[in-house]
């Protein structure tokens, strides 16, 4: 923990903000109207005093500085005070729900995600998350950005033929690889380590150069797991996970070759 807390500390430092709720009113004023928007939402949400933190794009472009473009503004909370958070926001905005995993605020095209877990059900936002969380300024306020480990599994089943967020956890690694707690991770990841092991090897394809970025004892650890299972046999029922990481791509393994579908062992991906 203490290691955790340090390599926090750090990066707080490098993105360089403050410890405070000060408004930077030269960057509200060049704010597109989009972006105006979502400010407005941060703005409520840090007047309310209600729990959340940034994720998805503005949190990725904070953390490696790859300044790819949003579609929309990502708010992770809990399931326990989603329903706060989105009820305060309707009162200025349209909101709409799906109370499995997320809600939406609206304003013309432009809307707010408000998530508080993953469309497979597998990754549910805790409490504990918001202890890692780091201070940084988005959109002209000092909010909490979700911490580098929790952005890296919060995108790891997004794994879509339109949609793929192995990129932001390729560039994560590269970046942020001080400030990632591995253990923590690989406990996040412990019944997917399969996933967790695709994409250490992808960045290491990508990066050959930084392929220290990974703890030997990480990549130890899988390639034993690996190894142990090759030595069983496979399962006997025919199997599809694949609906975890897309529910429409792998629809003929179920619909159509027989396979059992395996995503209601987290939910059902909607």
């Amino acid at each position: 923990m203490e290691r955790s807390v340090h390599a926090r500390d750090r990066q707080i430092a490098a993105l360089g903000t403050e410890r405070s709720t000060d408004v930077d009113a030269s960057k509200l004023a060049s704010l597109t109207q989009t972006e105006q928007f979502y400010s407005n939402v941060l703005r409520d949400l840090l007047e309310s005093d209600l729990p959340f933190m940034i994720g998805g794009g503005y949190a990725v472009n904070l953390y490696t500085h790859a300044r790819f473009p949003t579609n929309d503004l990502d708010i992770f909370t809990t399931a326990a005070e989603f329903p706060r958070l989105l009820s305060h926001l309707q009162r200025n905005n349209r909101v709409s729900a799906d109370e499995s995993w997320l809600g939406k605020v609206h304003r013309g095209r432009d809307f707010v995600d408000v998530i508080f877990g993953s469309s497979n059900g597998a990754v549910p936002v805790q409490e504990e998350w918001f202890q890692y969380a780091v201070q940084a300024q988005v959109l002209g306020h000092c909010v909490p950005v979700i911490n580098p480990t929790e952005l890296i599994w919060s995108k790891a089943f997004i794994q879509k033929r339109i949609r793929h967020d192995g990129v932001d956890i390729v560039h994560l690694i590269l970046k942020q690889r001080e400030a990632i707690d591995w253990q923590r991770l690989i406990m996040y990841m412990n019944p997917h380590w399969e996933i967790l092991l695709c994409h250490l090897l992808t960045f290491r394809w990508i990066y050959p150069s930084e392929r220290d970025a990974i703890p030997d004892w990480l990549l130890d650890d899988l390639l034993e797991r690996l190894s142990r299972q090759r030595e069983g046999p496979p399962p006997a029922t025919k199997l599809c996970r694949g609906r975890l990481l897309s529910s429409s791509d792998y629809r003929s393994a179920t619909e159509k070759w027989g396979f059992l579908n395996v995503e209601d062992e987290c939910g059902n991906e909607r």
